[in-house]
């Protein structure tokens, strides 16, 4: 399992990236929200969809859940 963080603060296009704590792009502590552990980030995604209906993985790190 490993941790996740959703940005809050939206990416240009309006998306609010989903990244794993070991993400060299995860953002500064006051700008993200905790999605706690999940098995892969298909489940953080969609938790994080709860708050920010626009959540897309971050290309880097969760590449299987980033959409163009």
């Amino acid at each position: 399992m490993e941790k996740y963080y959703v940005n809050n603060n939206a990416q240009n296009d309006g998306d609010h990236e989903v990244h794993r704590a070991s993400c060299r792009h995860v953002p500064l502590i006051q700008s993200k929200t905790d999605l706690g552990y999940h098995d892969n980030c298909y489940t953080a995604v969609a938790q994080a969809k709860k708050t920010h209906s626009r959540a897309n993985g971050c290309k880097t790190c969760s590449p299987a859940c980033h959409t163009s």
